[in-house]
């Protein structure tokens, strides 16, 4: 169960580049949960898969400190939908769905930032434990979400 978790379902087994598309499964399903069922619960789904994640990466790595399996891929989860609630609160203080500009967007950015490591993303993948696995994601979502609002601030013409 714990696989299935971690890999979400499965895809952090694809190849090449499991991150990419643990994270692309993310976007699509975290567009759904937000198109049919609507903000708050894209809200609650993010908490609730990051304190899975916290959890099944801390059990999975209990034996294997220091590791960060390519195939985890539930951490990719957790930032990419924290990335989307950024474009997601705009559209829903505006009462619409999200468009897939915004989604699009934070998914590029997202991945951007997980792989380059800035700043506090990388200094949490150094950590090197199940933590670490976890935060250089949300870090990295966070960035993504934050540079997606000025990006549509900018496109919108409106001052942040």
């Amino acid at each position: 169960m714990l696989r299935f978790i971690n890999t979400f379902f499965y895809t952090g087994l694809l190849r090449p580049a499991p991150g990419t598309w643990g994270s692309l499964a993310a976007l699509a399903v975290g567009w759904g949960i937000e198109r049919y069922l609507g903000f708050i619960p894209l809200v609650v789904a993010t908490i609730a898969v990051t304190a899975l994640g916290f959890y099944t990466v801390g059990e999975e790595l209990r034996d294997r400190p220091g590791e960060d399996p390519s195939e985890i891929v539930i951490d990719e989860v957790a930032g990419q939908w924290l990335a989307l609630l950024f474009p997601a609160a705009g559209f829903w203080m505006r009462d619409m769905p999200m468009v897939w500009p915004g989604a699009v967007a934070a998914f590029v950015l997202f991945r951007l930032f997980d792989i380059t490591k800035p700043w506090l993303v990388g200094r949490a993948d150094r950590r090197g434990d199940a933590a670490g696995v976890m935060l250089d994601d949300l870090w990295a979502g966070l960035f993504a979400g934050l540079v997606t609002l000025v990006l549509a601030g900018l496109y919108h013409g409106v001052m942040l």
